[in-house]
């Protein structure tokens, strides 16, 4: 996979490279992902792909849906979290963000949404993990969030060894904060203590991921990510034990590393 590399290095097999500024950062993951995805689609007939619907992946989104020529028929689309009792109507709803920055610009073959404010969420999460087990999964765009969660697996709630696929999970107030910051509620009262999510092992099962981190906030979890232990207090790190996976860092996000010349 060719990238355009501004400084690149590995920890373990993970591919780290840090990019001059977001853009760059999300034209590059962009390219990587879109030849992926053609890799796929040609080896198999369809591309089957997990998104994270987070303002981290706006790049990397807007960059890899217009990518000329790639065939978004023939591609699977699932998300990775969505909030218990939120509506898709809510602008806060990763169901809203996929469909109107993903679905409605390019027109995917299939895309599965997770339904946060189902009548019955434990049928509805086994509906979902039913989907996911139809086919291997191609590629996981994932971010990390502030305390180095991926999908809504805050460290209190990661597990590598997690059972389920798909499973409703508490969020820890510091990810609640953190979507009071972003702007998608007026006040910590407001967030949900509760979303669905893909689980650890579900997120790393995809044969590539493609985690896009940018910006001063995350160099806390970047920092543990990389240099820390391998453990649930930053479920970031799983990406470490995983053997196609690269991380896509800018200034800011790598600023608190140890890097050597």
């Amino acid at each position: 996979m060719q990238t355009t590399q501004a400084k690149s290095f590995e920890v373990g097999p993970l591919q780290v490279t840090i990019y001059d500024d977001k853009t760059q950062l999300g034209a590059a993951a962009a390219r990587d992902g879109a030849e992926l995805i053609q890799d796929a689609i040609r080896q198999r007939g369809r591309a089957r792909i997990i998104l994270s619907a987070a303002n981290s992946q706006f790049e990397v989104i807007d960059a890899l849906t217009a990518t000329p020529g790639l065939d978004w028929s023939a591609v699977e689309v699932f998300h990775v979290d969505e909030w218990i009792g939120v509506p898709d109507s809510h602008s806060a709803s990763f169901r809203r963000w996929v469909r109107e920055r993903v679905a409605r610009r390019v027109r995917p073959g299939i895309v599965h949404y997770l339904a946060g404010d189902s009548a019955n969420l434990e049928t509805e999460a086994a509906r979902y993990a039913a989907l996911l087990a139809e086919a291997p999964i191609d590629i996981s765009f994932l971010g990390f969030g502030e305390n180095g969660h991926i999908g809504f697996n805050d460290p209190h709630e990661a597990d590598l060894n997690d059972p389920q696929p798909v499973r409703i999970v508490s969020l820890d107030e510091r990810c609640r904060r953190q979507q009071v910051g972003e702007g998608h509620f007026p006040g910590l009262e407001a967030v949900p203590s509760f979303g669905f999510t893909l689980t650890c092992p579900t997120l790393l099962s995809a044969e590539h991921i493609i985690c896009c981190v940018p910006d001063l906030r995350k160099a806390e979890a970047v920092r543990n990510a990389l240099e820390g232990p391998i453990s649930s207090a930053c479920p970031g790190s799983f990406l470490r034990l995983h053997t196609k996976a690269n991380l896509y860092l800018d200034p800011d996000s790598a600023s608190k590393l140890n890097l050597r010349s």
